[in-house]
């Protein structure tokens, strides 16, 4: 969570007072926010999910992806990514990512095999996709691509915004995100026929109240349908994002150009997709080797991309497990459709991924920083690359430690 302030807390209040919280009725808070972002945007439809997981199971299933099929998914991503695959009934293909942190190129082209049907890019850590070769490969070879945008909100490639590139495009409005109502998610594309079908898989019985389409026959789903709340909080989010975007950029570029002469020692900026245009939530610097960004992760505040947990594929216990689903006869791994289906995680796959994200170091910026802030990660950055790369007694240095922003030097209800 970035920025959350009085307004907000308006308009949560005002929507509880209005009794109101069904998301059905005249004046609705999430269909103004859907409108409004579709617009943002500029596609033909978003629909608001009760979470980003919600909303990448909904495009897969709104773009007809399915048993029978494989999905395309980099090494580096929550595990929604893949978990999202295994909902739809279909397998993920795990594929290595560049130093970009995000899917490769040559990587997809790699593994397309014969049940590959659909890509899902991921704008990791708001670095954007190399969406045109990305859209190219698709193209030629008729694959269906779902934009994972759940990091990447407010975020553009070569102008034109994250989540609206591809066949469709998932977001997510959780607590960690760039725009955020706690939880919440949404799907945007410009196919009629993949909206209502999204729609559907999202809110079953969402045609009781909209009206249903005659051109997609309703099927069964659990329902992951968006509040009021959600609605009332997303459209002041909404209001923030772009200002909170662009501070983050330009306070990316400050760092990157402040420790440009360190990258003859080892400190090397990692390749970026659109730097003037994806969210810049992450300065990254991709060093000589892991035990460097050890050393660097000991004496300034950053984080080890290969560190993070559940963003890396070797800790989806559920898909290394072949556990596809609750019940067994629900399984994909076990599916007869997807017998041909590529459904093995051998040892040492991947091992350029963790090599790179072993290697790369992540400083956080903030919309909230400001130049005294921006200043300090610089000048950390400059004494730690003494010590890692000059042999420099770190004793001898002065860390000013911007370990977190300090939030209680802002008046956060104003």
């Amino acid at each position: 969570m970035y920025v959350v302030g009085q307004e907000e807390i308006d308009a949560l209040a005002d929507s509880i007072r209005s009794g109101k919280l069904f998301r059905y009725h005249d004046d609705s808070a999430c269909e103004r926010f859907e409108h409004r972002y579709a617009g943002d945007l500029g596609v033909r439809h978003f629909a608001l999910s009760a979470s980003g997981s919600q909303a990448l199971a909904a495009g897969l299933i709104g773009l007809g992806i399915g048993p029978g099929d494989e999905v395309l998914i980099p090494a580096h991503t929550y595990m929604a990514t893949a978990t999202s695959v295994l909902a739809a009934g279909a397998i993920p293909v795990i594929v290595d990512i560049d130093a970009s942190l995000t899917i490769s190129p040559s990587g997809i082209r790699e593994a397309i095999g014969p049940r590959t049907r659909g890509v899902i890019p991921v704008h990791m850590w708001g670095a954007a996709c190399d969406m045109d070769s990305i859209m190219d490969i698709a193209a030629e070879h008729d694959l269906l691509v779902l934009e994972d945008t759940c990091q990447g909100v407010g975020g553009s490639y070569k102008g034109r915004k994250l989540g609206s590139i591809g066949h469709a495009g998932a977001f997510s409005f959780n607590y960690y995100k760039n725009m955020t109502s706690g939880e919440g998610g949404g799907i945007a594309t410009n196919d009629d026929h993949v909206a209502e079908r999204a729609r559907c898989a999202i809110d079953p019985c969402h045609f009781y109240w909209n009206g249903r389409s005659e051109s997609v026959r309703p099927f069964s789903g659990v329902g992951a349908r968006a509040s009021e709340l959600m609605g009332a909080m997303l459209n002041i989010q909404l209001d923030r994002l772009d200002g909170m975007i662009e501070a983050m950029r330009a306070e990316r570029r400050q760092i990157v150009d402040g420790v440009a002469g360190l990258g003859n020692l080892g400190l090397t900026p990692s390749p970026t997709n659109s730097p003037d245009h994806d969210c810049g939530a992450q300065a990254m610097f991709l060093l000589p080797s892991a035990a460097d960004a050890e050393k660097f992760a000991a004496l300034v505040p950053c984080v080890i991309a290969g560190k993070t947990g559940r963003h890396n594929f070797k800790q989806w216990d559920q898909v290394l497990m072949h556990e596809g689903a609750a019940h067994p006869a629900l399984n994909p791994y076990r599916l007869a459709e997807n017998a041909e289906c590529r459904k093995e995680y051998p040892d040492g796959l991947c091992a350029t991924s963790i090599d790179i994200l072993n290697r790369t170091i992540m400083v956080a910026t903030h919309p909230l920083h400001g130049q005294a802030d921006i200043e300090d990660i610089v000048a950390d950055l400059h004494s730690a690359a003494e010590v890692v790369f000059n042999g420099a007694d770190p004793k001898a240095r002065t860390f000013r430690r911007l370990d977190a922003i300090d939030h209680a030097k802002f008046d956060m209800t104003a």
